[in-house]
């Protein structure tokens, strides 16, 4: 190569110079390095496949997304149908602490005030996140903020196989990937068996009114009766019973031990107040504990005795609508008789049962 003779040794040196740092610079251009992503995860309300599921997508950002047009693209994996899928059924939140997150708008596009949204590719499986026009939106998306992204179970529908399945983020060139593995069937059926319980007690099987008079009124007790109102005996029931229980009373009247067809008229199912001097017999009871007995209104006045069982057929005295801890029932009897009242030893064998309703 000849050099014009003009150049001299120290001009033809700085030429090349030149040359060189022209060469040089055209092959250095500086830019930044995507960074990972952390924290990620996505919790799914069922792994199990072909089911619908919702997916709450959880990423920590090195960089940030604080530009407008910055984008978040979520890709599902291959077989995931997120089709008719709508951006009403996603909510997107950020902030530097768990539980203190910014709640965006998501519009069809961006603008000052929403984030843009959109589903694109094979059966939706890739979202678009448009940071605001203003690069704010709600809040900015700054360096080191946590993003949550959540999907509804609507139209979303996990993938056919059972294997394991990557989706992949991007948030403005921070990346990630996010293993998730399906199942055939994500359910473990738990099963357990409660016996059937019930109990019924009589605290006492013996009671009496002791001599009866016409001109006073008797109530029964465990001793020789008495001549003023008391608690004769008590039934308690206890069962778990979904349907709860019936009590019911069957027996005579009372009815004398030396002829048959003597006996004290009992006051039937209209209970009756004590009249000395009228033949009567009848019971009434009160109770206590439990959350659901409900005494028979033949037995329920608390002050007026009825009776409406006879030896072949049972009465109702109590019922129960559902399962219940122990109710105790407080039985009170009375006796009356007439002047003309036969003589005799009066009895009454009265059997009480009780059914749970299983």
């Amino acid at each position: 190569m000849k050099l014009p003779k003009f150049l001299s040794n120290r001009a033809l040196g700085a030429v090349l110079a030149l040359a060189v740092l022209c060469f040089t610079s055209g092959f250095y251009s500086p830019s930044a390095e995507a960074a990972a992503l952390s924290g990620l995860s996505d919790t799914m309300s069922s792994v199990k496949i072909s089911t619908a599921s919702s997916h709450i997508i959880r990423f920590t950002t090195p960089t940030g997304v604080t530009g407008a047009g910055q984008t978040i693209v979520i890709t599902f994996p291959s077989d995931f149908n997120f089709t008719s899928k709508t951006i009403a059924s996603l909510t997107f939140t950020h902030g530097a602490t768990t539980g203190a997150e910014s709640t965006e708008t998501l519009a069809a596009s961006p603008s000052a005030s929403a984030w843009g949204a959109v589903f694109s590719g094979t059966q939706n499986r890739i979202l678009t996140l448009t940071n605001a026009t203003d690069g704010t939106g709600a809040a900015a998306f700054s360096a080191g903020q946590k993003g949550i992204i959540t999907y509804d179970s609507t139209n979303s529908i996990n993938a056919s196989t059972a294997a394991s399945h990557v989706t992949t983020l991007n948030v403005n060139g921070d990346t990630g990937n996010i293993t998730t593995t399906l199942l055939t069937d994500d359910t473990v059926v738990v099963s357990g068996t409660v016996n059937q319980s019930i109990t019924f007690a009589v605290n006492s099987n013996s009671i009496s009114f002791g001599t009866l008079d016409s001109g006073n009124a008797r109530y029964a007790n465990t001793s020789t009766g008495s001549g003023s109102d008391v608690v004769a005996h008590t039934l308690a029931v206890a069962t778990n019973a979904p349907s709860g229980y019936s009590v019911s009373v069957q027996g005579a009247t009372l009815t004398s031990q030396q002829n048959a067809g003597n006996t004290i008229t009992a006051n039937g199912s209209t209970p009756a107040t004590s009249s000395t001097g009228t033949e009567q017999f009848g019971i009434y009871t009160t109770k206590a504990g439990g959350v659901n007995g409900t005494i028979d209104p033949t037995y329920a006045t608390g002050s007026s005795f009825g009776y409406d069982g006879t030896a072949g057929a049972a009465a109702t005295f109590a019922t129960g609508s559902s399962a219940t801890a122990t109710e105790t029932y407080s039985l009170h009897y009375i006796a009356n008789i007439a002047p003309t009242t036969e003589a005799g030893t009066y009895t009454a064998s009265l059997n009480y049962v009780a059914t749970a309703n299983f």
